[in-house]
C-alpha cells in the first residue's frame, strides 16, 4: 500500500523540500498552500513522481480546513504521515514596538492552524495506526530565549508541548509524534518575517553556512521512516556555526 503524507505549507521552504523528498521515495502526497500558482506549479513537477493532490487554503481558516479535510478523496484519506509545517515569524523588534495584528496572525497559524490540521487529521492517522507519524515543525525559539522572538517563541513553546500531550492522548493508537526544533535555517521564512527586506535577510545568513530546506526535509524523512516501535520525541538541531550567547546584562544605572 502507498503511503501517503499530509504536509501543510508546502509552497515554500521546509514544506516545498519535504513534498520533493516525499515524492522521490513514492509517497502520496497532499499538499496545502495559499498561492495557488505555486502550489499548482509544485502538482504539475511531481506528479510525474506520484499522486498528488492539493488543497487552495489557509490553515487559519477552520472552515476551510473542515471542507478541505471531509472532501479528500478516497484514496488519500488513510494518512500515514503528517507533518505540521506551516507557519511564520512576523517582525524582530522588541515587543514595546511590535504590531498587534502580527502577533494575531503568529498566533493563528503557529498555534491554531497546527491545532486544527491536527484534529482534523487524527481520525485518519489513526485508522493507518501503527507507524504512522506526526511532525510538528517547532524552533529552537521555543526552549531558548533571544531578544525579537516574543510571541514567536511562545507560540513554538506551544508545539512542543502539544506534541508531548499528544503523546499521552494517542498511546495505544501506533501514532507517533514528534517536534523538530531546528535552529538557524536559510529559507522564505526569514524574507517574510523582515517584510521582504532583502538586506536584514542577507545579514542574517552571511558566513553562517545555515541549514538548508533539504537538510530538515532529510531529517523528517528519516523520522518516519523509523521502526514502528521507536518515537523520536522531540530532535533540536543548528548548524555547527551556530550556538547559545551568554546571559544579557544591564549595566546602565536604571
Amino acid at each position: 500500500m502507498t503511503s501517503t503524507v499530509f504536509i501543510t505549507g508546502a509552497t515554500s521552504g521546509f514544506g516545498e523540500a519535504c513534498a520533493r523528498r516525499f515524492a522521490q521515495a513514492g509517497w502520496s502526497l497532499v499538499l496545502t498552500g495559499r498561492r495557488a500558482s505555486r502550489l499548482q506549479a509544485l502538482k504539475d513537477e511531481l506528479s510525474a513522481q506520484t499522486d498528488v493532490h492539493t488543497l487552495e487554503l489557509d490553515v487559519r481558516d477552520r472552515k476551510a480546513m473542515e471542507a478541505a479535510i471531509a472532501g479528500l478523496p478516497a484514496k488519500y484519506e488513510k494518512i500515514r504521515g503528517l507533518i505540521n509545517n506551516a507557519g511564520l515569524a512576523l517582525g524582530a523588534e522588541p515587543a514595546t514596538q511590535c504590531n498587534l495584528d502580527d502577533w494575531d496572525i503568529m498566533v493563528d497559524t503557529n498555534i491554531k492552524g497546527l491545532m486544527y490540521s491536527t484534529r482534523l487529521l487524527l481520525p485518519h492517522l489513526i485508522a493507518h495506526g501503527r507507524g504512522a507519524s506526526i511532525v510538528n515543525l517547532g524552533s529552537v525559539a521555543g526552549n531558548w530565549p533571544y531578544p525579537g522572538s516574543h510571541v514567536y517563541g511562545a507560540t513554538k513553546a506551544f508545539v512542543g508541548q502539544f506534541s508531548l500531550n499528544l503523546r499521552n492522548d494517542l498511546v495505544g493508537t501506533g501514532v507517533r509524534v514528534t517536534n523538530i526544533e531546528p535552529g538557524l535555517c536559510e529559507s522564505e521564512f526569514s524574507l517574510v518575517r523582515f517584510g521582504g527586506d532583502q538586506a536584514k535577510y542577507d545579514a542574517t545568513y552571511a558566513g553562517a553556512e545555515a541549514i538548508q530546506p533539504e537538510d530538515i526535509a532529510e531529517t523528517i524523512f528519516w523520522i518516519m521512516n523509523q521502526p514502528a516501535h521507536v518515537n523520536i520525541n522531540s530532535l533540536e538541531l543548528m548548524p555547527v556555526s551556530q550556538t547559545w550567547a551568554g546571559f544579557a546584562v544591564n549595566r546602565s544605572a536604571k
